[in-house]
């Protein structure tokens, strides 16, 4: 398994466990947090500065990547989306407009791949109907 990939894993566990905290007076500080993250789950070191990077723009830009996830994920609200999903649907949205080293079709398929493993039998298909919305949305 890939760098990039160990990153993204940790990126979607570490949202994954944002998703359950209370409010942001309980969040502090993204550094800390993430230092404490890595130290309970044993991050891979090399994939901590991509995992970090993805959690820190998925946070900082999370309002516009769920409006493109909205936009596309018909009949479904957003709170009503898997965790697991939703946020696998953030890093991959999120790839797609900011890291023009990750192609679009790497994004997807990375996030299918991770699904795949850490969703339901359904979330591979969902994910990627979704995503290629989202494709299709930015790059028209």
């Amino acid at each position: 398994m890939g760098i990039r990939r160990k990153a993204r894993e940790s990126a979607l566990q570490f949202l994954f466990q944002d998703d359950f905290t209370v409010d942001d007076i309980h969040r502090g500080d993204i550094g800390e947090r993430f230092d404490l993250f890595c130290s309970l789950y044993q991050v891979n070191r090399q994939a901590r500065p991509y995992t970090l990077d993805l959690v820190n723009g998925i946070l900082q830009s999370r309002d516009h990547v769920d409006s493109l996830i909205s936009q596309c994920a018909k009949n479904w609200r957003l709170e009503r989306i898997a965790i697991t999903d939703r946020n696998l649907l953030r890093i991959g949205v999120f790839e797609m407009l900011y890291c023009e080293d990750v192609p679009d079709q790497v994004a997807i398929n990375e996030a299918v791949e991770i699904a795949k493993r850490y969703g339901s039998e359904e979330s591979p298909a969902f994910i990627n109907g979704i995503l290629d919305a989202v494709k299709t949305l930015i790059r028209t």
